[in-house]
Parts: structure tokens; C-alpha cells; sequence
């Protein structure tokens, strides 16, 4: 998924508001960097600290400016980037964008240099120097910072349109094809604007084909005639060597068909002489495009039987992803403006699908990591009948919390509701190892409290062999010191554990809280009371000494176990819990189901706070028949 930056604001006497971030070098930093800046400005305009007439205009170009400054820093650099921005006194909007590669100097080709081996400079600086009233770079050792100046009045452009605030102003600003002379215009502030915008509306997508769909509903009619996406396939690195394109757009949608059918028997590949870049050609040359690719008459019509076609590769990361293959009627060649305005393009294209795709394999990953980390089914066990509800609020990562119902041999069964301090990573961990012990310790014949007395100890050994192994990492390695909350965490958790043993007339369940909300009993005549104590988290006390409660449960008893996600619910200032609106609550479902009772549970702490959860939720209701 993506990395979280972190970031500070602060207040000065003298700039009236500040702030900081820093972010990966990812695809993922261009579109954090604005999302802050653009949180900024409201926060300012709340603040009264922007004119409000002038702050919509200065928030559009400090985006803009923002963000080919951190993309510049990611394309040329790759380290971890520094965002510093702050608002003068006077009302001008500062940003310095550091990277950790001083070696790599912005390259500006109005000026005539010479781009890297990696050519995606694109128009940034250019953008740049039209939108700031002043900009520069400066070094310090082991940093590079590029910073930009823009005015409270900003640059004004006499001949140029108004400044678009939305993806289909930045539209109308964008020239109609084959309007002559027109091309040239998108040097102007149009054109600037409709990169931008284009930039936020890719940046946001997660999803690799929307992407293309919006490349070619940005691209089609307003910069060419038609274009096709081709994409590599990740497991095989293959598309652009062959097949058909993934989609294919045109002006007019009557010739869709007939158009991929031409471009699929002449896909882009490596050519004689001056043709498209193979893969490998690509890898070495960094190269974004374009390149010439022929024209495909024959499926347009006699109408439009000549013009001008050009292949851009989409690179991200040195990782070539695909081909953009764009065309246009009746042109012997495209206007350098148009090239240079699509290269731009294509490489945020190629940024946002690469977003897309790490954002999938993290998905991915996160998937099969919480189907590992739960049981694949609950056991059933005789004369108990039992309801789950388990939602986790982030389906895109591991929950914090778990659950478990097995059978440990003996007439035995054992249940377990937990939750670990935080979540991902971290969580998982931290449940990768509470489950299966609990399992196995329940099947070599311990009891509930000798249970938790060996969990508690295992996370506290693992817990300080993890700080050992990372301060003696630190020592031999001269590893920079540790900023607060990337060292070895300590792994706290809650959690509820029991053991079941039917017997003639009812069940017996001896169990016992660890740091956990406590589990309540509802009899069948709606009286409801808690079933255990409460004792210290799991992980926190060396030597600590659990003990356990055991109740029978006859006919029609329920246990209700919960994790904190149902307790502290809030709703403004009010949570679920207050007052014991959980035990109030569960009186309610006298009479009812396992299966009932959960849903009920489930539905009133879903209507108590009136919007989605925002923690893990999980319940589990057992009852006696």
C-alpha cells in the first residue's frame, strides 16, 4: 500500500504557518505532497491567514509547483524526500523540496542542458519558473534543495485564460485538435493547468485499469485522435514485445474495433534502424519517448488515411510498465509542444499505474497475510451453539484483531478473542505467534491460566530478543540512531481466552481476561452479569500470574466476548460502553439465537456512531442449547 507521511505544523510570529513532511521516494510522494499543501491552505484560509480572494489561485499554482518539485526529486534522486513549505508575513507561499542525492542536479532544457541517462525531466522546471516569482537550488552537504517563491498576486499571464480549478475547466482550456496554430497556446497557463489537474486525478486511482481508462479520456480528442495503452504483464514482463493492446480509444467510437484490430497484428516492438525501443533498449536508455510508430490508415479510412502516430514507453522507477501510442489526422508530424505536454503526461501516467500496482501486491499480500492469520473455520462443538461477527476496519491490511475456536482433545474445546497493540505488520506478528501457541499449549493439556502465563513470558523474550538483535545491528554497523517509532515495538495484547466442556445438563467454561473487555453472561430471563476479572495485558509484566473464573452455562445461557471496536465505539463524546450500554444492550436479546444476538450487537454499535467503524470489530457468542 502506500507509505504515511509524517509531518509537523507549527505557528511563528514571523510566517504565520509552517509545515514539514517527509516522504518515500515513491510514485506515491507526488500525490501526498499536494494533499498536505492543499490541507494547508485550508487550514489558512480557516485561520484567516490567506486573503481569501487571492488563495484559491495561490493553492492551485503552490500544487502544481509542489509537486514537479517532488516529482523531480523522486525520478532524479530515489532517496526519501523532505517537504518544507510556509506562508511569509507578506503572503508569498515558500517550498523547499530536499532529496539526499546532491550529485544529481536538476537538469532545465529551456536553458539548453543536457537531461540524465533518465530523461523524465519533463516540463517541471519550466512549470516552475512560469508559476514562481523566483526559484532556485542549493547545496549542503549530503542534501540538494530545489525551493520556489510564489507571490500573494501571483504570475499573471494578460493573454492567458483563467485558472482552471477543476479537471473539466483544465478541458476547455486545452486547445480543440487540429485548430492551426493552436498547439503553441499550450505553453500558456491552459495547458500548465491541465497537467496539473491531470496529475491529481491520476494520482488518487488505485487501480491500474481505471488508469489507462483515464489516460485515454484525458488524452482523446483534446491532445490526439486516438491512442492505445499497451501494459507489461509483472509476472512475465511481457505487453509491449506483443499482443493486443489493453485499451484502445478514438474520437469517433465507430472505429474502436477496427482500430485495435490493426494495432494488435502491429503491436510496438523493437524495429530497424530508428524504431520504438525494445524492453531490454528501454532498461538501458531510460528512455520515456516518443518515438515514431506507424500509421495504421487502412483502419481509419480513406478520410484519414495519413498522419502522425508517436509511442511513448511508460517508465516508472527504471521499470518499464507498458506503451502510450497516441496519433493524430493529417499531421506529417506532431508540434514539439504537443510531445513535450503528452511525455509529461506519460510519465505520470506511468507513475500512477506503478502506484497502482504496488498498491495491489500490498493488497495482495495483506490478503493472504490475514487468511493466515485466521482460522479457516471455526470448530463446532456439541450442545454450544456459536455466532462471529469479525470485521476489520482497513480491508487492505492485517487487523489487529483475532479469534479462534478449536478443539484441544479431552471433551475439550477452546475459544479466544484478542486484539494487538496497532496494526499491519506489527500485528501480525505479534499474532503469528499468539495463535499457534495458544493452540499448542491447549492441546499439550495447560489450563487457561498456565496458558497466559507462558503467552506473557513468550512475548516478553521475543520482545527483548528483537531490541537485543536491533541494538547490536545499531553498534556494528554505525546504523544511524533510530527515530522514535521505527525501532522494535514493544507487543502488548488483550485478550479474552476460555475452555469449554459440555457435559450432561449444560457446559462448563473456565476462562480468563487478560487486559481484554470482560465477556457478560446473559441468562435467559435477560439478567446479565460479567463473567471474569479483569488482569494486566499480556506482554507488559515479567512474572506476572494469571488466574481464571469458571461458570456453568446451562440451557439458553449466553457468552458474549467482544473486543474493544464494540466497547469504545464513540458516538462526539460518548462511547458504546458508557454507563454499560453493553450489558443494556445484550439484556435487550433475551431469548434469542447465537446467530440473532450477534447480528443485534453488531447492528446497534453500527447505528450508535452513525458512520463506518473506525477500529477492528469482533464478536463471538456462545450458547448453551
Amino acid at each position: 500500500m502506500a507509505a504515511i507521511p509524517t509531518q509537523r505544523e507549527s505557528e511563528s510570529d514571523d510566517c504565520g504557518a509552517q509545515g514539514l513532511a517527509h516522504l518515500p521516494g515513491s510514485p506515491l510522494a507526488p500525490g501526498s505532497a499536494r494533499a498536505l499543501v492543499r490541507a494547508a491552505f485550508a487550514d489558512w484560509s480557516d485561520r484567516g491567514l490567506v486573503d481569501p480572494e487571492r488563495s484559491a489561485r495561490l493553492a492551485d499554482d503552490a500544487m502544481a509547483v509542489v509537486s514537479e518539485l517532488v516529482t523531480n526529486a523522486v525520478v532524479h534522486a530515489g532517496t526519501e524526500v523532505e517537504v518544507d513549505w510556509r506562508l511569509e508575513e507578506s503572503g508569498a507561499f515558500v517550498v523547499e523540496v530536499r532529496d539526499h542525492h546532491p550529485a544529481r542536479a536538476p537538469r532545465d532544457p529551456a536553458r539548453g542542458e543536457a537531461p540524465y541517462d533518465t530523461p523524465e525531466h519533463g516540463r517541471g522546471l519550466r512549470l516552475v519558473a512560469t508559476l514562481a516569482e523566483s526559484w532556485g537550488v542549493t547545496y549542503r552537504t549530503g542534501t540538494k534543495t530545489v525551493w520556489a517563491r510564489l507571490s500573494a498576486d501571483g504570475r499573471e499571464d494578460p493573454d492567458g485564460p483563467a485558472p482552471a480549478h477543476t479537471l473539466a475547466a483544465a478541458e476547455a482550456l486545452a486547445p480543440q485538435p487540429q485548430r492551426p496554430g493552436a498547439d503553441r497556446d499550450w505553453l500558456g497557463r491552459g495547458a500548465l493547468s491541465f497537467l496539473a489537474e491531470a496529475s491529481d486525478l491520476l494520482a488518487g486511482q488505485l487501480d491500474e485499469n481505471l488508469v489507462t481508462a483515464l489516460t485515454g479520456q484525458l488524452i482523446v480528442p483534446r491532445l490526439a485522435d486516438w491512442c492505445a495503452v499497451w501494459l507489461e504483464d509483472e509476472a512475465t514482463v511481457r505487453g509491449g514485445d506483443g499482443g493486443a493492446p489493453t485499451r484502445v480509444w478514438h474520437a469517433s467510437e465507430n472505429r474502436i474495433e477496427e482500430l485495435s484490430r490493426a494495432l494488435e497484428k502491429d503491436p510496438p516492438c523493437p524495429r530497424d534502424g530508428t524504431g520504438i525501443p525494445s524492453l531490454e533498449q528501454s532498461r538501458e536508455w531510460g528512455r520515456s519517448g516518443p518515438e515514431p510508430y506507424p500509421w495504421p490508415g487502412d483502419a481509419l479510412g480513406p478520410q484519414d488515411a495519413h498522419g502522425a502516430a508517436l509511442a511513448y514507453r511508460l517508465i516508472a522507477g527504471g521499470r518499464p510498465l507498458g506503451t502510450l501510442v497516441i496519433g493524430r489526422c493529417g499531421l506529417l508530424c506532431f508540434p514539439d509542444e504537443v510531445t513535450g505536454l503528452v511525455e509529461d503526461l506519460a510519465r505520470r501516467v506511468a507513475l500512477a499505474i506503478g502506484a497502482a500496482r504496488q498498491y495491489a501486491r500490498q493488497a495482495t499480500i495483506s490478503a493472504v497475510l490475514q487468511r493466515g492469520l485466521l482460522p479457516g473455520a471455526v470448530a463446532e462443538i456439541p450442545g454450544v451453539s456459536s455466532a462471529l461477527v469479525y470485521e476489520p476496519c482497513d480491508k487492505g491490511g492485517p487487523s489487529g484483531d483475532f479469534y479462534d475456536l478449536f478443539p484441544a482433545g479431552d471433551g475439550r474445546w477452546c475459544f479466544a478473542v484478542g486484539d494487538v497493540q496497532g496494526k499491519g505488520p506489527e500485528a501480525a506478528v505479534v499474532i503469528g505467534l499468539a495463535r499457534p501457541w495458544l493452540r499448542l499449549l491447549a492441546r499439550e493439556g495447560y489450563r487457561v491460566a498456565d496458558v497466559l502465563d507462558r503467552l506473557n513470558q513468550l512475548l516478553l523474550d521475543d520482545a527483548t530478543e528483537a531490541a537485543d538483535a536491533a541494538a547490536r545491528a545499531l553498534v556494528a554497523g554505525g546504523a544511524r540512531p533510530v527515530a522514535p517509532g521505527d525501532g522494535p515495538q514493544t507487543r502488548f495484547l488483550s485478550l479474552l481466552y476460555g475452555e469449554l466442556t459440555p457435559h450432561d445438563g449444560g457446559v462448563r467454561c473456565t476462562l480468563a481476561s487478560a487486559g481484554h473487555p470482560l465477556p457478560l453472561l446473559l441468562r435467559p430471563d435477560g439478567d446479565v452479569r460479567t463473567a471474569a476479572r479483569p488482569q494486566t495485558l499480556l506482554g507488559v509484566v515479567e512474572d506476572e500470574t494469571y488466574t481464571s473464573e469458571t461458570i456453568e452455562l446451562g440451557p439458553g445461557d449466553s457468552l458474549l466476548c467482544v473486543t474493544d471496536g464494540v466497547t469504545e465505539r464513540r458516538s462526539g463524546s460518548r462511547q458504546f460502553d458508557d454507563g454499560d450500554g453493553l450489558a443494556r444492550a445484550l439484556s435487550g436479546c433475551a431469548g434469542l439465537s447465537a446467530d440473532l444476538i450477534a447480528d443485534r450487537i453488531r447492528r446497534l454499535v453500527h447505528d450508535f456512531g452513525g458512520g463506518l467503524p473506525e477500529d477492528d470489530l469482533a464478536l463471538l457468542v456462545l450458547q448453551a442449547e
